[in-house]
């Protein structure tokens, strides 16, 4: 949360010319739906079992596309196996510069009462879900301390991360 993946995703696909699917939208439109309304309607549990449908069709595209899972997902053992499919890259940072980037909106049901602890109780629970699915991990923090355009270079090192990933699989078949 707070990372930037729907951003990022959107400029990554546009660069690698691919549709990009950010998995709460999608899953919004599938049900007529937002993630809040999921939670205040059906409950967690509820939610995360149509985040799950809704990654594994994501997945099960034809074409090739960018997608941005929601935070939550890698809660779910299912989840994080159907993630084995596909190229995964963590867009990781520190839980304060997360915390500071996050403001309370209606689609972030979890952190409603105290952002920053929440932030960092999320990141805390599931670094290492996050880290056992990730083929790569982008520290965001350090980019946008640098750069005056911090999307544009964190959507380059993604691209260059999926071309580097796809050239070598080109090269071993």
């Amino acid at each position: 949360m707070g990372s930037g993946k729907t951003t990022v995703g959107r400029r990554v696909a546009r660069r690698l010319d691919r549709p990009f699917r950010d998995a709460d939208e999608e899953l919004e439109a599938r049900s007529g739906r937002t993630v809040r309304e999921w939670f205040e309607l059906e409950g967690e549990v509820a939610f995360r079992d149509a985040e799950a449908a809704t990654l594994a069709a994501l997945l099960d595209s034809e074409e090739p596309l960018v997608i941005a899972a929601g935070g939550g997902v890698v809660i779910r053992p299912e989840n994080r196996a159907a993630l084995a499919r596909a190229l995964v890259v963590w867009l990781d940072g520190d839980p304060a510069f997360l915390a500071s980037r996050v403001a309370q909106r209606e689609h972030r049901p979890l952190i409603d009462d105290d952002p920053s602890a929440a932030i960092h109780r999320l990141h805390a629970e599931r670094a290492d879900w996050y880290r056992a699915v990730a083929d790569e991990v982008v520290e965001i923090t350090p980019v946008h301390l640098a750069s005056d355009k911090p999307k544009r270079d964190l959507a380059d090192i993604v691209v260059g991360l999926v071309r580097t990933r796809e050239a070598a699989a080109g090269s071993a078949r």
